[in-house]
């Protein structure tokens, strides 16, 4: 059996050691802050905008942290893109607030500003206006900013940015992480680059992220005793792993550069045929660093449908895997209001994530060529 190909695998390269070694140099230094600290840094200074970063345990632990710092509480309504993962959604759920889904739209798979907005006014008629709005760069795509924007400031409704999948993707040259009136990053292990977990929130307000590190870190009050006058949570990043994170942000440009040359290659792949269609930039002004390389198949064309294609990738130990599952399907979600017109439903029917790791050879590239060849 050859060797498996994974969706995503992990790359971290042995650039991390000296980091490492300075965090367990001493009993005392696991519990200081040198490599979280110029993790954060080294994340606002590539981010730009004035950005300010608190390094978090999970990308999870920054959209709790940060519908929590948006005011969001317990019977409040907040707008989520339903066509994402679940941890984009769940932590409405921790805070006892109810989510309301939103369909995607079909040139960036993302959130839909005309069913956005429908959502929006109809909550204001009912006077349950939402408290926050979840956007998401969905596998590396952008969503669409300046529509999105407009929304948000025209109802004054703040946005959370689901940035997990998009580190290094950008819209007009602004980098995906800073559009939000809080957004979020992740490093886990499928990601662009990786410590093994962990995430961030980025604010362009500094007292936003000095409480989300007080936040994480169980709320501690200032005094010689443990003190909590709120509850806290212990998210926050090991020094450990900041100190991985940091070799990581190393290689980040060359990664990236890595994803869309899986992206062009399934692009001349599927350039002569019929019925396949990648998730691709709308435009110039969008720049995706193309962390899954996605597309849909329509059988009528193809004679063979996603599933079809799916199972031959595996025979050959190819792992391929379906588009995310809408929220508003899932079963823990059945219930919760959904304003769409099926976009999403049959992005999920039609379409795969393919092999993009930024680690693929030649020879890993040959291997799923020859299976798209035979299908064809």
């Amino acid at each position: 059996m050859n060797q498996r190909i994974h969706l995503s695998s992990q790359n971290i390269e042995n650039n991390w050691g000296k980091y490492v070694e300075e965090a367990t140099a001493s009993n005392t230094s696991f519990d200081n802050n040198r490599n979280v600290t110029a993790f954060e840094k080294s994340l606002e200074s590539y981010l730009g905008e004035n950005s300010k970063v608190a390094a978090v345990s999970s990308g999870t632990a920054g959209i709790h942290l940060g519908l929590i710092l948006l005011g969001v509480q317990k019977g409040d309504t907040v707008l989520c893109q339903s066509f994402t993962f679940s941890a984009s959604a769940n932590p409405i759920i921790y805070i006892g607030a109810k989510p309301i889904f939103i369909d995607s739209e079909k040139d960036t798979w993302n959130i839909c500003p005309a069913h956005l907005e429908d959502a929006i006014k109809d909550c204001i008629h009912k006077n349950k206006k939402p408290k926050a709005i979840i956007a998401v760069h969905l596998f590396g795509m952008p969503y669409n900013i300046k529509a999105i924007d407009d929304i948000s400031k025209k109802y004054e409704i703040p946005i959370l940015e689901d940035s997990a999948e998009a580190l290094g993707s950008s819209y007009k040259e602004k980098k995906c992480g800073t559009f939000g009136d809080i957004s979020v990053l992740s490093f886990n292990t499928n990601k662009i680059i990786t410590i093994s977990g962990g995430g961030a929130l980025v604010s362009k307000k500094r007292g936003v992220v000095i409480k989300a590190r007080f936040l994480a870190t169980q709320a501690k009050d200032e005094a010689i005793h443990y003190q909590h006058s709120q509850i806290g949570y212990n998210y926050k990043m090991s020094n450990i792993l900041a100190g991985v994170g940091r070799g990581q942000m190393k290689v980040l440009a060359e990664h990236i550069g890595l994803r869309r040359k899986m992206n062009y290659f399934y692009s001349d792949l599927f350039s002569d045929i019929q019925g396949i269609k990648l998730l691709a930039e709308p435009n110039n002004d969008y720049f995706s660093n193309h962390w899954l390389t996605c597309a849909t198949f329509e059988e009528h064309k193809l004679g063979y449908d996603r599933e079809k294609l799916r199972l031959a990738m595996e025979a050959e130990n190819i792992e391929c895997r379906p588009l995310w599952k809408p929220m508003h399907m899932q079963p823990i979600f059945e219930n919760a209001p959904f304003y769409g017109s099926g976009v999403s439903e049959r992005l999920f029917e039609t379409g795969l994530c393919l092999p993009s790791g930024s680690n693929l050879t030649d020879e890993d590239r040959s291997r799923i060529a020859a299976v798209i060849k035979k299908m064809n």
